[in-house]
């Protein structure tokens, strides 16, 4: 499993387009997301992911982008602008094209800054979500 926590070098970070971090935040979004549901415990499997379901559906993440945002860098900025205007193939049913543009800016946050090691910055960033929307 290598490069899995080695964090990648600016110069390969800057070669990997919005949807590229959108792939790879989609997968630490949902990580954090079930590891925050399994630490509260009590809950059947199929709970937890109704659960989880609430939180990184596409209307979920695009409200937690705006709870956040008032939370972010300069450069957070700038990647939360690079994956909202990133050319989206088709919208799931169920949300807005602005929700899933919102929320694919959402997963490339996520995704940048997992990739470039900022593992904790990740972590700081859910616990505001969770803060924001009152999550037990």
């Amino acid at each position: 499993m290598s490069g899995l926590c080695v964090p990648l070098d600016e110069g390969r970070m800057a070669q990997l387009g919005p949807l590229e971090l959108a792939y790879a935040g989609d997968a630490v979004y949902e990580l954090l997301t079930r590891t925050h549901l399994a630490a509260q415990g009590g809950g059947r499997v199929g709970a937890l992911h109704r659960a989880a379901v609430a939180y990184v559906s596409a209307p979920a993440q695009a409200a937690a982008l705006e709870k956040l945002e008032k939370h972010l860098t300069d450069e957070e900025r700038q990647t939360v602008h690079r994956g909202r205007n990133a050319h989206v193939h088709g919208c799931p049913a169920g949300c807005t094209v602005a929700q899933y543009h919102a929320a694919t800016a959402l997963e490339a946050l996520f995704g940048h800054l997992w990739l470039s090691g900022r593992t904790e910055r990740c972590a700081e960033l859910f616990a505001f979500i969770l803060e924001e929307t009152n999550a037990p």
